[in-house]
């Protein structure tokens, strides 16, 4: 985070600190990978010099030791008087000044781990703030000890939402660089004339993270597959509000493994305690949130899902309350006016459970005793949705209490404002869903018009259509860059047979080879029709019949022939 120049020698880096007066130079031996931190005069007068706003870290590939750095910024906005950037682009530096130490099929797998360290740079959603923590809600925040206050931003920060924890391990001990949480809108909006900020912070979690089909339930230590903590706060006058929901994955052991097919099955493991990960996660979500309201969106699993809070029922008391809405049952045939039932059904407890809320003078007025925990089967677009409804009911409540909504008026009404609130939700479900289906959100329409639209629906297939794609033959890829970036595994320098060289079963390229010369033979039997159609028929049959007996066979070895991580070995949950 606090840096502004970086400089390169043959033999050190040099990166000096930004602020205002401030002397300090971290330098950095490219050979022995030592850091230290000395004083500006100490930059040799030969070193190259390059502007950078900030660290993200250094990791290990092939080739040695790489820094990771942030070479331009974007201002979102300031939060409470702090300023919160977007980290935009990057550069990641070799410590090494040549790679003709290394071997070709050394080199082709640095390269392939460079392509996998920027790909994941390239998703869209590193921010970061100097002066300000922005892994802990406001009510984490009001809540802590003067020992907290003390420790440095990484130190503190929560580590589910530290993106680049891993990157930053050896910088422990030198001064701050940035974390990075994962979807920020930041707007100044006006109601009745009066001016206040309005925020959006989603913080996805990086505890078992990765994309749609091969990350999904939650791993040993309770942690659940695509997590995302996401708070709105309000500033006015002075004020502030904030309103907590939370998202997950279904909380046991199921997988969804891509095989070719739209959708593939539902795999609930036989091999492990699901009331005892259950259990793990729902004492973490306590401790860190207070009481819990399940919303359950999908019908799929969801058995599964009541019986496990059912078991724990005995546990948690009244600490745990479940609720499923089959969104797709309920809401076909475009009668979205029904989601409206379900926010009716939990207004009260909501109420109960209020929002954290601070007056201009810093007294604490009101706490969240709980949170909402929403799901379907990828917590994406549906549970998008609800979050959106369920933040307006707090909304409505909290401008109310600040005097910025008169009595009686309802925000549904303040034309101006719903669009800015609309459109900065919609953009929050596209960019949870890009980082972890592919591509953007379905259901957008409704989030940005109030409405489902056929136009909304005809997007909504296309949408499909690319994460069927991307799903089945590019998200391996995904994954294993995921887990190199975040530590799940480690390049071994020494290790000559990387897991990137897999060799592939015959049927991988055999099969639709012929299913290709088949089905073309096909087409070009019907176009240079036979002597007679008895004979054009019968070419027609043959031909026709070994593809469509190869597409068969393809699909019932679907897993076969999907990009699948190479890197690491995730749970067998069969």
């Amino acid at each position: 985070g606090g840096w502004k120049r970086g400089h390169t020698t043959p033999e050190r880096f040099y990166v000096e600190a930004c602020d205002d007066g401030a002397n300090d130079v971290l330098i950095i031996d490219r050979v022995s990978t030592e850091m230290t931190l000395t004083v500006r005069k100490e930059i040799s007068p030969s070193a190259v010099t390059r502007p950078i706003c900030g660290i993200m870290g250094t990791i290990h590939l092939v080739a040695g030791m790489y820094i990771i750095v942030v070479t331009k910024k974007r201002k979102v906005g300031d939060l409470l008087g702090h300023v919160v950037w977007k980290a935009v682009e990057f550069d990641v530096i070799s410590y090494q000044k040549t790679v003709l130490h290394l071997t070709d099929g050394q080199m082709q797998d640095n390269k392939t781990f460079l392509s996998m360290i920027n790909s994941v740079l390239n998703t869209d959603g590193f921010y970061f703030a100097t002066d300000y923590d922005l892994t802990h809600t406001l009510q984490r925040l009001a809540n802590t000890s003067p020992e907290f206050q003390e420790m440095s931003l990484l130190e503190r920060a929560d580590q589910r939402f530290v993106w680049n924890g891993h990157l930053l391990r050896d910088f422990t001990a030198q001064p701050e660089v940035g974390t990075n949480p994962s979807i920020i809108a930041m707007k100044s909006c006006c109601i009745n004339g009066k001016m206040f900020d309005w925020n959006l912070i989603s913080r996805r979690s990086c505890f078992r993270a990765g994309v749609r089909y091969y990350v999904r339930g939650i791993d040993s230590e309770g942690h659940a597959a695509n997590f995302v903590e996401t708070e709105q706060i309000i500033q006015y006058n002075g004020a502030k509000a904030s309103f907590v929901q939370t998202r997950g994955s279904i909380p046991f052991y199921w997988s969804q493994r891509p095989n070719l097919k739209y959708k593939p099955k539902p795999q609930i493991s036989k091999s492990f305690n699901h009331l005892d990960g259950f259990q793990r996660h729902f004492d973490s979500q306590i401790i860190t949130y207070g009481k819990q309201i399940i919303l359950n969106l999908v019908k799929a699993l969801g058995t599964s899902l009541c019986q496990n809070v059912s078991g724990l029922s005995y546990i948690y008391m009244c600490i745990c309350r479940y609720i499923a809405f089959d969104f797709h049952k309920e809401c076909s045939r475009m009668r979205w006016h029904r989601l409206q039932v379900l926010v009716d059904m939990v207004a009260q407890t909501q109420d109960d459970f209020g929002y954290f809320l601070v007056d201009a003078d810093g007294t604490v007025q009101g706490q969240q005793e709980g949170t909402f925990r929403s799901n379907c089967m990828d917590c994406l677009d549906r549970t998008n949705v609800i979050q959106s409804l369920l933040a307006r009911h707090s909304l409505q409540s909290q401008l109310e209490r600040m005097g910025v909504l008169h009595l009686g008026q309802r925000i549904e009404d303040q034309m101006d404002f719903e669009k800015v609130y609309k459109n900065a939700w919609a953009d929050n479900a596209n960019a949870c869903a890009k980082q972890y289906a592919g591509t953007g959100a379905l259901k957008t329409d409704f989030t940005r018009t109030g409405k489902r639209t056929h136009v909304g629906l005809l997007m909504d297939g296309w949408n499909s259509m690319i994460r069927y794609y991307k799903n089945n033959f590019s998200d391996g890829f995904r994954q294993d860059s995921l887990d190199l970036f975040l530590g799940n595994y480690a390049v071994d320098e020494a290790d000559l047979n990387t897991p990137l060289h897999e060799p592939k079963d015959w049927k991988f390229l055999t099969l639709p080879i012929i299913m290709v010369v088949a089905f073309s033979m096909c087409i070009i039997c019907l176009l240079m029709a036979g002597d007679t159609w008895t004979e054009t028929l019968a070419y027609v049959l043959f031909w026709g019949t070994a593809s469509v007996v190869t597409a068969g066979v393809i699909l019932f070895n679907g897993r076969d022939f999907v990009d699948a991580p190479k890197l690491v070995q995730k749970e067998k949950m069969d």
